[in-house]
């Protein structure tokens, strides 16, 4: 099967499936499980934090930084795509009784600096208290510039927010400008990386901070259900998506770009190819083609899309340069 649907259908590599089976263990819970601490003090030395956290999804590592930065009844503020607001159950609201405040993302992915600061709530009893600045990168498969995070980062230190990058796809943003993650983190208070998308781990998102932070989050997440015991299993393969998998996402980002370009040639779809940064490919079906109907065809012939008017197609690790031609091909067999 092809699969365009999200990179969280890559399959663990067969180095990852080789270290899985030879992990050493322990229990996580009590905090001696050797290769999930190995993986931890890795990823906080590497970007550049206190402490780290390893847990089961990126909606997790994003729900334990709200409540850990967050009381009852305070406020982040986030973009309306932002992922932890629009897409991950409403779990700081219904589980945090956080307040979110999203506001217009721009066509860039960017948050107006001017709206963030008109949306922080004076000190008064009418209002929850602002406390956060979540921002996502990438968003929709664009990037936020290096400038526009240092001017974020000091409007909220100048404001006293902190700030909580939602970095399910950071490595992308990284790799796309030629710099490390850590030129990225820099700027933020907490980080969420998510190791089993395009960093094609099976399981398992990280959470970064200070030991503050990391304390309450590790309070949190066994509250809510997410302690795990011989978690080293996974954390063997998290390890390697860490270190095989980042550099390999220039692969990904080529094939998303010639699978636009090839698709903005064809009368049926419309694509802005400039728009095409990462690993995400948006194209736009043209009326008179039936997306349901497109997407149970190309199933039948062992190709996997979300059937929307507006196609969400996105590459990784298990997707080829070849299977972009044979997508595309069997595109126009199909519609033509």
């Amino acid at each position: 099967m092809i699969d365009f649907r999200s990179d969280t259908v890559t399959k663990p590599t067969q180095a990852m499936r080789l270290a899985m089976s030879n992990a050493e263990v322990g229990d996580d819970v009590y905090g001696d499980d050797p290769t999930v601490n190995s993986l931890q003090d890795m990823a906080a030395e590497m970007f550049g934090f206190d402490g780290a956290l390893f847990v089961s999804s990126g909606t997790q590592a994003n729900l334990l930084a709200l409540m850990s930065h967050c009381e009852r009844g305070d406020e982040y503020l986030c973009g309306q795509q932002a992922h932890n607001y629009k897409f991950e159950g409403g779990g700081a609201a219904v589980l945090g009784s956080i307040q979110p405040q999203p506001l217009n993302n721009q066509a860039d992915g960017s948050i107006l600096l001017q709206d963030i600061e008109a949306a922080i709530k004076p000190d008064d009893v009418h209002f929850a208290q602002t406390r956060l600045l979540s921002l996502e990168n990438t968003i929709g498969g664009k990037i936020l510039s290096q400038d526009y995070l240092a001017k974020a980062q000091s409007l909220a230190f100048n404001r006293g927010l902190k700030v909580h990058l939602d970095g399910a796809r950071v490595a992308n943003a990284a790799v796309a400008q030629g710099i490390g993650i850590a030129d990225i983190t820099q700027y933020f208070d907490s980080v969420s990386i998510c190791l089993s998308k395009g960093l094609c781990a099976p399981i398992g998102s990280i959470l970064l901070g200070d030991e503050r932070l990391i304390s309450k989050a590790t309070r949190w997440r066994k509250m809510l259900g997410g302690g795990m015991r011989q978690a080293g299993i996974i954390a063997a393969a998290a390890k390697l998506a860490l270190t095989e998998q980042v550099d390999r996402l220039a692969d990904d980002h080529h094939n998303a770009s010639t699978l636009a370009l090839l698709l903005a040639d064809m009368d049926e779809f419309t694509v802005d190819v400039s728009a095409v940064q990462t690993n995400i490919v948006f194209a736009t079906l043209a009326e008179h083609i039936d997306p349901k109907a497109l997407a149970l065809k190309l199933a039948n012939k062992g190709i996997i899309i979300s059937p929307n008017r507006q196609l969400r197609l996105v590459t990784h690790k298990d997707i080829s340069a070849n299977d972009i031609s044979v997508f595309v091909n069997t595109v126009k067999q199909i519609i033509r």
